[in-house]
């Protein structure tokens, strides 16, 4: 790491930026970059992009609702903007410049407390501000470019509490790891990152403790209430109606190569059951033994047991809503997809969790690959929400271009946690903490400790989307780049060991 022209005991944050020519500089080209972007962007794409969850999102908001199958969360901001314009244009704008806030947020962060070298400091910012990623990812309606945002204002806020602890950094920490969690539920493990980052810093025990305890608290009321809310709803008591979903999803990867136990069948599940049966038995082949590779695909395909069984038991007591229809089938799923994976645990990590695993090395762009589903139209709601003159939407481009031109970042997602997952072994092999500041090492261990926690997450109890892991990518990229630097610079030293 490079010295810094002035030392950061010496000037505010303010002044750090503003009083550097070179901060100056990057700070108003950032932001002078994004709104030419933007311009042209828009001229390519007028119009925002959606798919089958953008279609959710709105159907939250038109109805004010509580409850849906996803977080309501990013609703309530597409509410928000509906109380000012009806614009679609403004969601995409604000979406890419919250991004881009909360990126230099973080950027000048970095700088301020750990003094980058160059190359990492401009290979960062170029990835963060000059990307298209950040565009297409904002251009969606959906929680994804704010859930990035949160993501990167949390994590920086981490590293202000670690560098400089103050009190009220513990109350807006708390409250921004809440509202992260009503956009979306990938945020339940940050609450065990910031648990293990304050213990390690300067604050006094009780500042700890309620620095732990806020937003856990915060997010258990949230939880009961969406539960008493899905009860309300669907009866069942559930706080996620997709977990059920997901969990009956994941399990039957490993259908086609165990032997179920009839007589044991879960009460309740039966009919679910005759269900899975008969599709194993009547479906074609290359339906049967699908993998996590071929995404969700027991939730998605119509013919597959979930959404057979949701017809069946629509049509059999008579449910219209479809929040009821998924809520009412979800325990269902949940209580015969853990037993499955109860009894044949051997099984389900060979069938789902190893091959999961692949997954999340490589993950899919999914959605990503092609503007609006390849349609030239959208859903009515959307037409209504935004008030569109017609369903007709179009690009000035291929719906397939941003496939081709977004197809490496997979790759590069590989290649930077390996990089950055090697690195770290190698500082950890050579006692390299022993000649780094502590607030370095204390950025390592809070950087490593959540991308072995999202690791694990993703694919233990997510679904694994390339949008799913962007914020861990910027993390692996920035700390790993700085990292290298570190080690390149005390190359000498750690040959001697």
């Amino acid at each position: 790491m490079s010295a810094s022209p002035y030392s950061t005991t010496d000037l505010s944050f303010p002044a750090f930026i503003r009083q550097h020519a070179l901060h100056r500089n990057l700070l108003l080209g950032a932001i002078a970059g994004a709104i030419v972007q933007l311009m042209l962007f828009k001229w390519i794409y007028p119009f925002a992009d959606y798919f089958s969850d953008s279609y959710n999102y709105i159907e939250s908001a038109s109805y004010d609702m509580s409850v849906n199958i996803w977080p309501v969360g990013y609703a309530r901001v597409l509410q928000g903007f509906h109380l000012f314009t009806r614009s679609d244009t403004a969601v995409v704008a604000s979406q890419y410049f919250f991004i881009v806030l909360t990126g230099l947020y973080f950027f000048f962060t970095l700088l301020y407390f750990y003094r980058p070298a160059k190359p990492v400091l401009y290979t960062l910012y170029i990835f963060l501000f000059f990307n298209p990623l950040m565009l297409y990812l904002s251009n969606y309606i959906t929680s994804d470019p704010v859930f990035l945002a949160l993501s990167l204002l949390w994590f920086t806020q981490l590293l202000w509490m670690l560098n400089r602890p103050a009190l009220f950094r513990l109350l807006t920490h708390g409250v921004l790891l809440a509202i992260a969690f009503t956009v979306r539920y990938n945020a339940m493990y940050y609450p065990l990152v910031t648990a293990a980052i304050l213990l390690l810093s300067r604050y006094p025990v009780w500042a700890k403790l309620a620095g732990i305890g806020l937003p856990v608290c915060l997010i258990y009321l949230f939880i009961n209430f969406t539960s008493q809310q899905n009860y309300k709803h669907t009866g069942a008591r559930q706080f996620s109606v997709f977990s059920g979903w997901q969990l009956a999803n994941n399990a039957l990867y490993m259908y086609p190569y165990i032997t179920v136990d009839a007589t044991a069948i879960p009460p309740g599940c039966e009919a679910f059951d005759r269900q899975v049966r008969q599709y194993f038995e009547t479906a074609p082949e290359e339906y049967k033994k699908v993998t996590p590779v071929d995404g969700a695909f027991y939730i998605k395909y119509p013919s597959a047991p979930l959404k057979s069984y949701l017809v069946q038991n629509a049509q059999a007591h008579k449910i219209e809503d479809g929040l009821r229809q998924w809520g009412s089938v979800a325990p269902v799923f949940a209580a015969y997809g853990t037993w499955l994976i109860k009894s044949h645990p051997v099984s389900y990590f060979r069938y789902f969790i190893l091959q999961n695993a692949r997954v999340y090395i490589l993950p899919p762009l999914e959605k990503l690959e092609v503007y609006n589903m390849n349609s030239s139209e959208v859903w009515s709601p959307a037409k209504e929400w935004f008030e569109y003159k017609s369903n007709e939407v179009k690009a000035a481009v291929s719906p397939t271009f941003q496939g081709r031109l977004l197809f490496f970042f997979p790759t590069l997602f590989l290649i930077l946690n390996v990089v950055f997952a090697g690195a770290l072994v190698y500082f950890v092999v050579k006692k390299g903490w022993q000649k780094a500041e502590r607030s370095f090492n204390l950025l390592l261990l809070a950087s490593g400790f959540l991308w072995l926690v999202n690791m694990g997450f993703s694919i233990l109890a997510s679904p694994i989307v390339f949008r799913y892991q962007v914020f861990p990518m910027i993390v692996c990229l920035a700390v790993g780049g700085m990292l290298l630097a570190f080690l390149d610079k005390h190359e000498k030293i750690f040959e001697g060991n």
